[in-house]
């Protein structure tokens, strides 16, 4: 705002004249008081008596400022006095960002993280999706594949989720799949990653954001790069730097010349290229983002080794090299060894250009190991399909067996009328219909027991858990998860053949199957499994895979939304000569609360697993003199609290 102007001598003359000195002396007062107001804190006096709930409208109001970290420290100091969470965790947000650009990467995280359990704490969807983008953003500049996919993940998830999204919210879910995008990306699935790219430019153009356009022409321009297409790449380059000089984005303008200029080093024309990149270096330092920078001076460092210059590709490698470890950028760091033991090749000193070359291998191994990533993503691909090829050609077979029964029933149904007479012809039939019917329903039931327990979800995200230990080189728990993994999957195909299985199976395989699904809880699942002395698993049989539906709601309805310690207890014992009696207690949320947090949910699905589980046990005691039981108990502490849900199963036995 500018500063009011004096009021010129004649005028002050004049109100001498007519005997106002009072008055012009409090309007020099206002004067000097409105001289003394900055512009950002008459933004801050303003924006705490209006105390808009939304983004768009915060950052309306401090968009010249946002990213003045000085005066952001302060904003938020007052936003706790003037009890202003939104604004809060606004300024939050935008001071991690302005760290995140100084690869001030600890600091930025910290700070997304305050604003996400602010945003959390007053059930703000906008803050809640733009604090969990801005922490994978920040872990995917440290190579942190596994965290950053968590965040987009949950971030893509929550914006999708909501009925009417702002346009804030349809931004962060452009956001989201460009994120995405970047992490196949990583894991060397450019195609994947240049459709994810692609989905976000078509979402990007409907809002007509033209710095998301940016961005993730950027992206693909990268993909293409990474696949050795350099003129594809190079043409998505220049709509990106289009879109950035049309918003005079300065940032987005150094990131695509520096492409351009490493597609040009490609391209054995490295004067050109040097050109390009010296024009970046001041305005790269002033921007201050040392991963920027740093991946400029080793590619200047690159286009001076290819003319010639070694002492000066040296000084600026090292210098790149230096400041890329000091921002915990890895991937920085191994690109500027490759180009280091390059240059000591090409100097002679052979020695020295084996250390870069090892150094570099060390780093790309912590980075990630490619040829397990795209084997695990290869076998997940490979999966989908031939799970859809099978199901197909279990339908055909159920099919052809459908038919060729009707034609048997029908030939048997002809011959009876013809022997037996009409009375005898329809007990036949009503005969036939009867068992016909229980058989489809056997089958039926038999079918809905395999597709409930290899729900695709679960292996999908069973091998995603796996996929993610191999990511972070963790070999000893992927091969160890892989292996159960792979006995589970045989255990339910085996299983499903079987009316009826041993006790001492059916808890392997549950040993098995909690396993697996404590992967996806951190491990932070405490179960324990009881057998009583009298109880001999190698002699008594139950139905086969009987217990999973009942494990898998504890988990999922009651475990899944606790906070703190996580218990699930499994007891078998006798309960008379004649019933096995199995409980299964959880310490979850109880099923009031569990059926609450269903309702909210939009995508609401229906679980079918107990209902055919009671149907299996009742055609299961068909064969025996004594009725099965299932009871779903309530348990609440003494203060009338839920404290969880017990199962108990009783089921007949000789």
């Amino acid at each position: 705002m500018p500063k009011p102007q004096q009021k010129p001598p004649s005028l002050l003359r004049s109100a001498k004249r007519r005997g106002f000195l009072g008055l012009v002396f409090f309007g020099l007062g206002f004067i000097a008081f409105a001289q003394d107001q900055s512009p950002e804190q008459e933004a801050v006096d303003k924006i705490l008596v209006i105390k808009p709930k939304t983004y768009l409208k915060i950052d309306e109001a401090f968009k010249p400022f946002k990213r003045d970290t000085t005066f952001l420290g302060s904003f938020i100091e007052q936003t706790v006095t003037a009890n202003y969470p939104e604004a809060r965790a606004y300024a939050l947000n935008q001071l991690g960002t302005t760290y995140r650009n100084l690869s001030l990467h600890k600091k930025a995280i910290i700070a997304h993280k305050e604003a996400l359990k602010i945003s959390e704490a007053i059930d703000n969807d906008e803050f809640k999706v733009l604090s969990l983008n801005l922490l994978g953003v920040v872990f995917r500049r440290t190579d942190a594949v596994k965290t950053a996919l968590d965040y987009n993940q949950r971030a893509l998830e929550l914006a999708e989720s909501v009925i009417e999204p702002s346009m804030h919210i349809k931004r962060h879910i452009n956001i989201s799949l460009n994120c995405i995008g970047n992490l196949y990306q990583t894991l060397g699935q450019y195609d994947l990653a240049i459709i994810q790219f692609e989905r976000a430019l078509e979402l990007e153009a409907e809002l007509a954001n033209k710095l998301g356009l940016a961005i993730n022409n950027q992206n693909i321009g990268e993909c293409f790069e990474e696949k050795g297409e350099l003129e594809s790449a190079l043409d998505y380059y220049r709509k990106s730097l289009a879109f950035n000089d049309e918003i005079n984005n300065n940032y987005g303008r150094i990131i695509c010349k520096n492409s351009i200029s490493q597609i040009y080093l490609k391209q054995d024309m490295p004067n050109a290229a040097l050109v390009l990149l010296q024009q970046l270096l001041e305005p790269a330092q002033r921007i201050g983002d040392k991963s920027i920078l740093s991946s400029i001076l080793i590619n200047t460092g690159w286009a001076q080794l290819e003319i010639g210059n070694y002492r000066l590709a040296e000084r600026d490698m090292l210098e790149g090299k230096t400041m890329a470890s000091k921002s915990n950028v890895p991937s920085l760091v191994m690109y500027a060894n490759r180009h280091l033991s390059e240059l000591e090749t090409k100097k002679g000193n052979f020695e020295q250009a084996l250390e870069y070359y090892k150094e570099a291998n060390k780093f790309d191994k912590e980075i990630t190991n490619e040829r397990n990533l795209r084997y695990i993503n290869d076998l997940i691909l490979r999966y989908e399909s031939e799970k859809k090829n099978s199901q197909i050609s279990v339908l055909a077979n159920e099919n052809e067996l459908v038919r060729l029964r009707l034609r048997k029933n029908k030939t048997t149904i002809l011959v009876s009328a013809l022997v037996i007479g009409l009375v005898a012809t329809i007990l036949f039939i009503m005969y036939r219909q009867y068992q016909s019917n229980y058989e489809k329903r056997v089958l039926g039931l038999e079918q809905h027991m395999l597709r409930s327990q290899m729900n695709p979800h679960f292996l999908f995200n069973s091998l995603n858990s796996i996929k993610l230990y191999i990511i972070n080189n963790d070999k000893k728990n992927a091969v160890h998860y892989l292996n159960k993994f792979s006995k589970l999957v045989r255990r339910i195909l085996e299983g499903s053949t079987l009316k009826e299985t041993l006790l001492s199976e059916e808890l392997e395989t549950v040993e098995l199957y909690l396993n697996i699904e404590n992967i996806r809880f951190s491990n932070e699942i405490d179960y324990a499994i009881n057998v009583e002395d009298d109880v001999n698993p190698d002699q008594i049989k139950i139905p086969s895979l009987v217990l999973q539906p009942f494990l898998e709601n504890a988990i999922w309805h009651g475990l899944s939304a606790k906070e703190g310690e996580k218990n699930l207890w499994i007891d078998i014992s006798k309960k008379d000569g004649h019933h096995l009696q199995i409980s299964i207690v959880d310490n979850g949320v109880g099923r009031k609360a569990s059926e609450e947090i269903k309702e909210n949910r939009v995508l609401k699905r229906k679980s079918v697993g107990i209902d055919i589980t009671k149907e299996r046990l009742a055609n299961f005691a068909k064969d025996y003199q004594y009725d099965f039981n299932v009871e779903i108990v309530d348990l609440f502490d003494d203060q009338g609290k839920s404290k969880g849900t017990k199962i108990l199963l009783e089921i007949p036995m000789v």
